[in-house]
């Protein structure tokens, strides 16, 4: 029986797993957030549309380095403790 480092490798087990709950609460979010980004581009004079799409594409990279870095923090701090678990 493969291991979960194994599974994980071959893609078996999904760390972005959501529930069904919160998968809700996310769409919802998503359709809030689009909703929104319609509305204001629809007010928005033809210059300012991308001065706003290069806001938006600035803030995404911000969020994925920061969503990144938290992961990474997240699963050091599982392994410390697992580390300590064995001492």
């Amino acid at each position: 029986m493969p291991g979960f480092i194994e599974e994980f490798y071959y893609g078996n087990i999904e760390p972005q797993e959501y529930s069904a709950e919160l998968k809700a609460k996310l769409k919802k979010k998503q359709n809030e957030l689009t909703q929104i980004e319609k509305e204001l581009m629809g007010k928005l004079a033809d210059a300012d549309k991308g001065l706003f799409s290069e806001y938006v594409d600035k803030y995404l990279a911000f969020l994925t380095t920061s969503i990144t870095d938290s992961f990474i923090t997240g699963f050091r701090f599982g392994a410390k403790f697992t580390l300590d678990t064995f001492k």
